[in-house]
């Protein structure tokens, strides 16, 4: 039962990521349907609820439990999927039906100078988006919860990193399905009814199958809480609480600087690839697929190497310092050289599997480091961290893409370039990375494991 409830939170926040970057790689397509209105904005808006219901999920879950809330928040994100899908089900529904033809003129039914059943005005995409983004943090943010719950010690940093890296799956879907299906308006809104379909299929599964928890707690720290009937204190006790404890601060970091990489280099895909050379919608969709499965690998094989040895801090380490060196091809030329379309793929893929991993890792390590704290707390602080820096930073990184440094530009065999925004981002590796270094905190949790 454990992985079928992992396996349903995992799918939740798949699709809720994937509406969330449903257009980052056909900007122009959603551009020309909705003129004056950017992908872009849509996916601010979309992080900026995620951040606001960060604040809510916490208190939430603990006065109605796990079940109660995936499952309400699985119903909202289906209500909002189909608000962004609108009526346009019913000519994709008439199509395989094979009658379409024969109900043209009906189709074409036009209502305050748009289609009926085609897609709806920007103002309902936006709410239909707003409540998904409302929805998403029940889903990110109760993983290490599900894990302490359902999984034993040396399978919690596993868990966590299939259902917090699991919705990265869900940005690829946006790249390979929405490069392929919306080619066009009338491809755009098969491609919104389709997202709206499967969320309700999964919503549907959610309500017959997701249960609140396990007999048999799976470890003797969730044990000793029942024993004790440990309560969880309100969201903004279980903050300070949080912030007073030594070494929360430095799991919090790194967070916020994977989650920061992550969106930014998903959000701006389209422009990462095309100035490195691969200018194929195509290529680019499945090169932004490759990023975000590389993400998923790299959680499930490093997070079961932190399971094995609690080497949180070498691997976090490891991973933000590699992170400083793949970034660099996403947005640097050697002017002799040229563009590289091979390097800036693999950069990608490898960055993708090492930065990737920072965000599971280290909420377990929040975890470990708070124990007999909240867990839906912990992560809810992060993701409001990540998510909030995430909003504020993709419109700075997106200016910032605009930039253009030239350097040593008198020297032929030297002369180059790098872009603002991978200037930006290797910054915020860099500070991380300085500033992490200093952790050294006692493993509460796993201590009272035997770990």
């Amino acid at each position: 039962q454990r992985w079928i409830q992992l396996g349903y939170l995992s799918t939740l926040a798949l699709i809720s990521d994937w509406v969330c970057f449903s257009t980052a790689s056909i900007p122009d397509v959603f551009e020309a349907a909705y003129p004056g209105k950017t992908s872009e904005g849509l996916i601010d808006k979309f992080l900026f609820m995620n951040v606001m219901s960060c604040l809510c999920v916490t208190d939430a879950v603990s006065r109605f439990g796990l079940q109660k809330c995936t499952k309400a928040s699985s119903l909202l994100m289906t209500v909002g999927c189909w608000l962004r899908s609108g009526l346009g089900i019913v000519p994709v529904f008439f199509d395989l039906l094979g009658i379409r033809e024969d109900y043209a003129s009906f189709m074409d039914t036009q209502v305050f100078g748009m289609r009926l059943f085609g897609l709806p005005p920007y103002p309902v995409i936006v709410i239909g988006t707003l409540l998904v983004g409302m929805a998403q943090p029940f889903f990110q943010c109760t993983p290490p919860l599900l894990s302490a719950q359902w999984f034993a010690s040396n399978e919690r940093a596993t868990s966590s990193a299939v259902a917090l890296n699991f919705n990265q799956v869900g940005i690829a879907a946006a790249f390979v399905v929405g490069g392929t299906m919306a080619d066009g308006y009338e491809g755009l809104n098969r491609y919104f009814a389709l997202i709206a379909v499967l969320s309700t299929i999964a919503s549907i599964g959610t309500f017959c199958h997701f249960q609140n928890v396990p007999p048999i707690p799976p470890s003797a720290s969730e044990l000793d809480k029942l024993q004790k009937c440990h309560q969880e204190p309100p969201f903004y006790v279980s903050v300070r609480t949080f912030f007073s404890t030594p070494g929360f601060s430095r799991p919090l970091a790194a967070f916020i600087c994977s989650i920061a990489i992550t969106n930014v280099v998903g959000a701006f895909i389209n422009e990462v690839m095309e100035r490195g050379g691969v200018n194929n919608r195509r290529a680019i969709a499945w090169a932004g697929c490759g990023f975000e499965i590389a993400i998923v690998l790299g959680g499930i094989i490093l997070g079961k190497y932190v399971d094995r040895t609690k080497e949180y801090k070498r691997v976090t380490l490891a991973c933000i310092a590699l992170s400083l060196v793949l970034v660099l091809p996403l947005g640097f030329t050697e002017h002799k050289l040229g563009k590289e379309p091979a390097l800036l793929v693999v950069s990608l893929f490898f960055l993708g599997f090492f930065v990737g991993p920072v965000q599971p890792i280290n909420a377990e390590l929040a975890v470990d480091v708070t124990y007999p704290g909240d867990e839906t707390a912990v992560e809810s602080v992060q993701q409001f961290g990540g998510n909030l820096c995430s909003a504020l930073l993709v419109p700075v990184a997106g200016r910032a893409a605009k930039l253009d440094y030239q350097i040593l530009p008198n020297v032929s065999l030297l002369a180059s370039d790098i872009r603002g925004d991978v200037i930006f981002m290797m910054a915020i590796s860099i500070a991380t990375y300085c500033f992490y270094r200093s952790f050294d905190s006692p493993l509460r949790r796993s201590m009272m494991d035997g770990d």
